[in-house]
């Protein structure tokens, strides 16, 4: 299909259509990843979304089922997954769960017992017990579920109570999922291979089908995945060139900012051309003091420029989402630090869709409305306890 005729069908304004070809042309280019089109998305917000989704997924799957995940901690969400995943591998299905060795090792010990005893093949990436310091540093911060080649989930949910509900009280996290159907389906099926391989000799058997993907809808999708390393990275790619090309306005939501200079200067560059910048960050149920320290750093330097800081208030935010002029998004695996952007496995969708986008931007509304704007002469009186904590970390911040 040609990326003019797609572009204009896809994007209702002239002006957002050319937008968007540029941008998936720099991204394909400098990345070296095709999009594909004729996706559907679905954005899921909070556990109440999530976790029913995702379940009736797992439960209907007829051949194979893959999911990798950072945190895989406890609590009654944890057992139900368990269960369908059993389930479903007691029902002949070939069910592959792929575990960070640090992420997810406060998983019930019963649950894995009762996962292998049904037939699933459980893999750990990088046990910290085994690996070299250096290897324990990179991690698999990837989420992905697949079920049947032909469904995927991704996004920041972990599996533990902490996700579940809908972020009425601080009990309850604030994250977003995305459902996907069509040919991106293989980007994120192509990142869980990538890691299986490293804790598996089997890629593949008799129950994989290899199937073509019919159009689910309109949507142009990139997948790119993130892998630990040393050196610059394909997200740094990524995000350097979302925010040079954002015109008008540019959203960041993350769970944990604590960036390096350089990503920094580039934020502040897209505010002085006239770009409206806003970042939506943890405010005071983060549960990562140290990491928010690290980021409030560059308060000042941002605030200074004209980018607008927002710290959300009922409680925990995790969610990795940024929107770019209405037209293009970014939603996966990946926070806006130096642990996602340079160490860790991550997996992240580049979605250039104005409905879609239209969605997030309005969760990004509702989330601002209950948050606490950042003031530049406020936070500029801050305490000098509160400086000193913030110099404090900087030496850590890489590992942050």
């Amino acid at each position: 299909m040609n990326p003019d005729n797609m572009t204009q069908r896809t994007l209702s304004s002239p002006s957002a259509g050319a937008r968007a070809l540029r941008m998936r042309r720099r991204l394909e280019r400098l990345i070296g990843i095709a999009a594909t089109e004729g996706n559907a998305l679905v954005a899921l917000r909070n556990g109440d979304e999530i976790f029913p989704a995702m379940l009736e997924s797992v439960r209907s799957a007829e051949y194979t089922v893959d999911m990798m995940t950072f945190v895989y901690w406890r609590g009654d969400i944890a057992r139900q997954f368990a269960q369908a995943l059993a389930e479903r591998a007691r029902a002949g299905v070939r069910v592959r769960l792929l575990l960070d060795g640090f992420g997810s090792r406060t998983i019930e010990k019963g649950l894995l017992k009762d996962m292998r005893e049904a037939g699933v093949h459980v893999a750990w990436f990088r046990q910290p017990v085994a690996l070299s310091p250096l290897k324990q540093n990179h991690r698999c911060h990837r989420k992905a579920l697949l079920v049947d080649e032909q469904v995927a989930f991704t996004g920041g949910v972990g599996i533990a109570e902490e996700w579940c509900g809908d972020a009425r009280n601080e009990r309850e996290w604030r994250d977003t999922h995305v459902e996907v159907r069509g040919p991106a389906v293989d980007g994120v099926a192509a990142a869980f291979a990538q890691n299986w391989a490293e804790c598996s000799g089997e890629l593949f058997d008799g129950h994989d089908r290899f199937g073509e993907h019919r159009p689910q809808g309109d949507a142009v999708v990139q997948v790119v995945r993130g892998s630990a390393g040393f050196g610059w990275q394909d997200m740094q790619t990524l995000m350097q060139v979302m925010i040079e090309s954002a015109e008008e306005r540019f959203r960041l939501t993350t769970a944990y900012f604590s960036p390096d200079a350089y990503f920094i200067e580039l934020l502040c560059r897209a505010s002085r051309r006239g770009v409206e910048v806003e970042i939506l960050l943890p405010g005071p149920y983060t549960d990562k003091r140290v990491c928010q320290l690290a980021g409030q750093h560059f308060y000042e330097d941002l605030l200074a420029c004209g980018v607008k800081i927002y710290q959300y208030q009922p409680t925990m935010l995790h969610a990795k989402v940024i929107t770019v002029d209405g037209t293009a998004a970014l939603i996966g695996s990946t926070n806006f630090n130096r642990r996602s952007l340079e160490h860790d496995e991550e997996v992240m969708l580049v979605v250039l869709d104005e409905e879609f986008t239209a969605t997030l931007d309005t969760h990004f509304d509702e989330d601002v409305a209950v948050s606490e704007q950042i003031r530049g002469g406020r936070w500029g009186r801050r305490s000098l306890l509160q400086r000193a904590r913030e110099t404090a970390v900087l030496p850590i911040r890489r590992f942050l």
